[in-house]
């Protein structure tokens, strides 16, 4: 049974940084693209960030471009998201999700987490 588990959210002011891993377990995580989406409340879940299973090829959305940074350890079966510069607008709940395939879609995805927090404050 695949099992995706987030860690690392909380409360940060705005402009600061903050890191989240996604740990897998269950299938051979060298061998799938992992994605970050968030949803925030009252709004559909958006996609931030996805990196292939080799980590050479990733994909960003326009509003996270140049602030969030995604990148995955093989070894230790862990994705990561790099925020910073952190504002009131991506308070949300973030989720990693895993793929055959890097993907920009909720539905690309077959195996998700339960989420972690994250909320900025002004």
């Amino acid at each position: 049974q695949v099992q995706l588990v987030e860690s690392g959210g909380g409360l940060v002011q705005a402009g600061d940084s903050l890191r989240l891993s996604c740990t897998a377990s269950g299938r051979t995580f060298s061998l799938y693209a992992m994605g970050w989406f968030r949803q925030a409340p009252g709004k559909e879940r958006e996609f931030l960030a996805a990196i292939s299973w080799s980590g050479r090829t990733t994909k960003y959305a326009d509003s996270v471009k140049g602030r969030f940074t995604i990148s995955r350890d093989n070894a230790k079966s862990t994705v990561y998201l790099q925020m910073n510069s952190l504002k009131p607008e991506d308070t949300a709940v973030y989720f990693c999700a895993s793929d055959e395939f890097i993907g920009v879609t909720e539905s690309s995805y077959d195996y998700w987490g339960q989420g972690t927090q994250v909320t900025v404050s002004s």
